[in-house]
């Protein structure tokens, strides 16, 4: 009796698009953050569209491609992706041109990215990968339409705590935890070192089809001091609860999962490239369908079965 009571559970805990589509019925599902986001937003959408019928659904860019919403009609629902690295305003907001090496923030400042999240159901957010450019964070003092700019710089934990509580002050002050649920995705790491795992020297993910077997494995890409801050900030949220999704660990096995040569390339390749395909190997996002989609069968679970 036990057995059939826990496998009938596994089975109903497993990922059902319908209904998932059931509960999100008259809501909005939004993921805000970076490129890694997005690819959980889109993962999401894969995972969900194949159940409604062509003309049930739709596709749709806003606001200079910040925001794009994938509508399904029959269920007034929608899940959305809003770019925004830094969850704070900074000078790579634009999410078509946004390739900037000297990343400036404005830790203080959410309201320019914020005023398009509100009234939202559901809220699933990710920032790290943006911050991790050295040990200093340049900061803002003031507006990016200024001419003279006070720019300061601060260590990169203290402004990722800072940004991170601008994020949790917001949503005590605009959002209903009686009607809204927070998520939000610890950092997602990167495989760009095979010595890391004890592989060959000079090799990354290219080329990798097995996963890290080591079950202690922590990389180098991913700072657990910076996952100290997450929990810091996140536990003195007093009004709102935020359900963190712990993707880190699982996805640190995961060298086989990148999506390595198989990309958009957004720049023609040079000769010298195309000889040496661990020059191109992008080591940071991941294959789809893959990992991302294990990602949102976790969010799944915590949405539904808490």
């Amino acid at each position: 009796m036990h057995v059939a009571c826990k496998l009938e559970r596994t089975k109903n805990l497993s990922f059902n698009a319908t209904l998932m589509w059931e509960m999100l019925r008259g809501k909005r599902m939004m993921y805000v953050g970076d490129s890694l986001n997005r690819g959980q937003f889109v993962s999401m959408v894969c995972l969900l569209h194949r159940v409604l019928p062509d003309n049930a659904k739709s596709w749709e860019t806003f606001n200079g491609d910040s925001l794009t919403v994938f509508t399904a009609k029959e269920y007034n629902a929608s899940i959305e992706f809003y770019w925004a690295p830094f969850l704070v305003e900074s000078n790579s907001d634009n999410a078509v041109i946004h390739r900037i090496t000297d990343r400036i923030v404005r830790a203080g400042s959410i309201n320019k990215h914020a005023k398009h999240w509100k009234g939202v159901d559901i809220l699933v957010f990710n920032t790290y990968l943006w911050w991790m450019t050295g040990q200093k964070m340049k900061i803002l003092r003031g507006s990016f339409e200024s001419e003279m700019r006070d720019i300061t710089e601060m260590e990169t934990e203290d402004a990722y705590r800072m940004a991170l509580g601008r994020l949790v002050r917001w949503l005590e002050k605009n959002v209903d935890p009686d009607r809204t649920r927070v998520f939000f995705a610890t950092m997602s790491p990167s495989h760009g070192r095979s010595e890391d795992w004890g592989g060959e020297a000079g090799g990354n993910c290219y080329n990798q089809t097995g996963p890290i077997e080591d079950a202690s494995y922590w990389g180098p890409s991913t700072s657990k001091s910076m996952m100290r801050v997450l929990k810091e900030v996140f536990s003195a949220s007093k009004t709102v609860p935020i359900t963190v999704l712990n993707i880190t660990q699982l996805s640190e096995y995961r060298k086989d999962a990148h999506t390595q040569i198989y990309k958009k390339q957004w720049n023609p390749l040079t000769p010298e490239q195309l000889a040496n395909p661990r020059s191109y190997a992008d080591c940071v996002h991941w294959c789809l369908p893959g990992l991302q989609d294990t990602w949102n069968e976790v969010l799944y679970a915590k949405l539904f079965f808490p």
